[in-house]
């Protein structure tokens, strides 16, 4: 499954719903990149006879009845984080908005008091316990932002710390500055105040240390208004940040449209989504990006991804994995949200989970697919009727192996 002769950058609209296929198929690994794959009835000779005899330094494996594809492109995570936060669990139960729990100094601000706290071994080592579950899970590549430190100090501990799961992940790790997640309460009156310290003392700091691949800004109803989101914008492309943003999830906010603007390379969230949104979408760079597990666990509105599709878009599937919105790093039961919340095909939700999400994460062409020459990231399931039971049996646990190599 979602095997490529040629890498292919992203999907759009129609072309999501195919995934190519072998059946009854070998796949060949040598030293962690893909060697070779085809029908059975098509295996070379010098194949057939590592696997009818195979030497001290061949492993063959049997995978009759399982499927294989590719690993997931998780393109929108906040993993490295100091607490969970199930009090505000409760107060949701209790009828509680997100709006109103940020209002009374929880969600994000909750996440900085606690991150300020917390040094960053501390840190590190349970980003990289919530890091393993991504993977296995199926996880191949993974973005992780900033954004629960709202401060100089705290904001470039997170990036330290991101920048060490680079370095030690056996996984593609992509770093994201998103400071503008929130604004800090001794900036609660003064909100253009704090613009100018991410604009003028942060970014520099950030760019000088290399410790950002992309820029991202909350541009939503109560967080950051379109304009203060364009200057941070363009202050982060001098440097080299490509945007990503944080859009429309409480509001038609026109995050999509200065997302556009400025290229960046995903809008994420779109739980709000009209015709000027999908047409600004349509002839750009900008890669669409759903996070379902956010609506489930939020009682939103979930992005009308449907829609998208059949308008021609490319649209992306991520877990958006953070201890007050989406707490769970199951990918899997992201593809099922998909397709039970958000009509999408097994095929479509599968696409969006590694072609295009692979897109969204800077990594178009070499993650999210199966193809020759490629790092070996794959999935490998435990047997299974077809592919949709995969996303059919939602807590199922389906996950037999899970190859990757950065």
């Amino acid at each position: 499954m979602g095997v490529y002769e040629t890498p292919v950058m992203r999907l759009k609209g129609k072309q999501m719903a195919v995934v190519p296929e072998i059946r009854d198929a070998y796949l060949v690994v040598e030293d962690g990149v893909v060697a070779g794959y085809g029908a059975m009835k098509d295996m070379p000779a010098e194949i057939s006879a590592v696997i009818a005899a195979p030497s001290a330094d061949a492993v063959v494996e049997d995978l009759s009845g399982r499927f294989v594809f590719p690993a997931f492109a998780d393109s929108h995570t906040h993993i490295v984080y100091a607490g969970s936060r199930e009090t505000e669990y409760e107060d949701k139960i209790r009828g509680l908005s997100y709006v109103e729990i940020a209002k009374r100094g929880g969600g994000i601000l909750n996440s900085a008091d606690l991150l300020h706290r917390t040094s960053e071994d501390e840190l590190y080592e349970t980003a990289m316990q919530r890091l393993h579950q991504c993977v296995e899970g199926g996880t191949g590549a993974i973005e992780i932002k900033s954004g629960y430190g709202l401060s100089t100090e705290d904001e470039l501990k997170m990036l330290r710390v991101i920048r060490r799961m680079k370095e030690t992940a056996p996984i593609a790790v992509k770093s994201n500055f998103l400071a503008a997640h929130a604004f800090p309460r001794n900036f609660s009156d003064n909100h253009d105040g704090y613009v100018d310290l991410i604009v003028n003392e942060m970014i520099p700091l950030v760019a000088k240390e290399g410790l950002a691949d992309f820029i991202d800004v909350f541009c939503d109803e109560g967080f950051f208004t379109v304009e203060q989101t364009a200057r941070m914008l363009e202050a982060g492309a001098k440097y080299g940040m490509r945007p990503k943003i944080h859009a429309n999830e409480l509001a038609l906010s026109g995050g999509i449209q200065v997302g556009v603007k400025y290229d960046a390379l995903s809008v994420d969230h779109l739980e709000y989504v009209g015709k000027a949104e999908r047409d600004v979408l349509r002839d750009s760079n900008t890669m669409a990006t759903a996070l379902p597990g956010a609506a489930f666990f939020l009682g939103m509105p979930y992005s009308p991804v449907r829609e998208m599709i059949d308008d021609g878009l490319s649209v992306a599937l991520a877990s958006d994995f953070n201890p007050g919105s989406s707490p769970s790093a199951s990918m899997k039961f992201v593809l099922s949200l998909a397709s039970i919340k958000m009509k999408l095909t097994p095929s479509e939700a599968l696409n969006a989970a590694t072609v295009n999400g692979a897109y969204a994460l800077g990594l178009a062409g070499t993650h999210g697919q199966i193809s020759k020459g490629l790092k070996a990231n794959f999935v490998i399931t435990k047997p299974m009727p077809s592919f949709a039971y995969f996303s059919y049996s939602y807590t199922e646990n389906l996950i037999e192996k899970v190859v990757v190599n950065k």
